[in-house]
């Protein structure tokens, strides 16, 4: 089966600079090649909702897609840029057609927010490139997209913010000592929305890039103590990720796409 997916890009053309120099891709080129990898037969487009014109086009061909892939970025909801407010836009747009949804951290945030749920800056801190010890928990184990997946687990994620206030009727699905929101599903207009708040669709040799490329600002803003306490924390990636494999840190993709079939 050829699925037609669209791909919501979640950067600013500023932003997805970064991603491209330390990631090797946008953030919505970086899926578009794991859903590939996946579904080689797949046929995706990607938009930028800061682009009018490009989310205009989505919205009219919204019925020719089969899901919708919501991406991280580097935004915070609260600064509540003419941008940002784009991106929520066209969340609440996508809401009212019968789609699928995975929204993966920003992305989760955007939906969220648009679901009228709340995001905040992390009160346990944040996610620098990895989640440690993610839980499933009984509704998680029963919900399709944790098919197969290991129930407690250690994964790429980074994120300053988190889903403080899931919307009405929500169910939540996953967490972990840093957010209690790690894993969410809901149904909002007439759509349903998975969403993650790490990456399943990127490795940890990204993340530690990333994470370089933010370390003086991480640093000055008190997430490290100082540059050792840095480097502890890459080398703790790095030995996580030689015990991460492919299919389980990828299971949450594998297991939408079967949902959309």
């Amino acid at each position: 089966m050829n699925l037609n997916i669209l791909i919501v890009e979640g950067n600013i053309n500023e932003d997805s600079k970064i991603f491209i120099k330390a990631a090797g891709s946008t953030a919505a080129d970086n899926l578009k090649n794991l859903v590939l990898k996946l579904e080689p037969n797949s046929n995706i487009k990607i938009i930028n909702p800061g682009k009018d014109e490009e989310t205009k086009d989505a919205i009219q061909n919204m019925d020719n897609f089969d899901g919708i892939i919501f991406t991280g970025g580097a935004m915070r909801i609260n600064d509540m840029t003419d941008e940002i407010k784009k991106h929520i836009n066209f969340a609440s747009n996508c809401f009212k057609h019968n789609k699928k949804i995975l929204a993966i951290c920003w992305g989760l945030q955007v939906c969220v927010t648009s679901a009228g749920g709340k995001v905040a800056p992390g009160k346990n801190g944040a996610h620098i490139g990895i989640a440690s010890n993610v839980q499933i928990n009984n509704e998680g184990k029963k919900n399709l997209i944790y098919k197969n997946k290991k129930t407690k687990f250690t994964t790429p994620a980074f994120n300053f913010d988190e889903v403080c206030e899931i919307p009405e009727n929500a169910t939540l699905l996953a967490s972990d000592k840093v957010n209690k929101v790690m894993g969410v599903y809901f149904k909002s207009g007439n759509s349903e929305i998975w969403g993650l708040q790490y990456h399943p669709d990127y490795e940890y040799y990204q993340m530690l890039n990333l994470s370089n490329e933010r370390k003086d600002r991480m640093i000055n803003n008190k997430y490290f103590k100082d540059e050792n306490d840095f480097q502890n924390h890459m080398n703790y990636i790095k030995d996580e990720d030689k015990k991460l494999d492919f299919e389980n840190r990828t299971c949450e993709v594998r297991n939408w796409l079967d949902i959309i079939k």
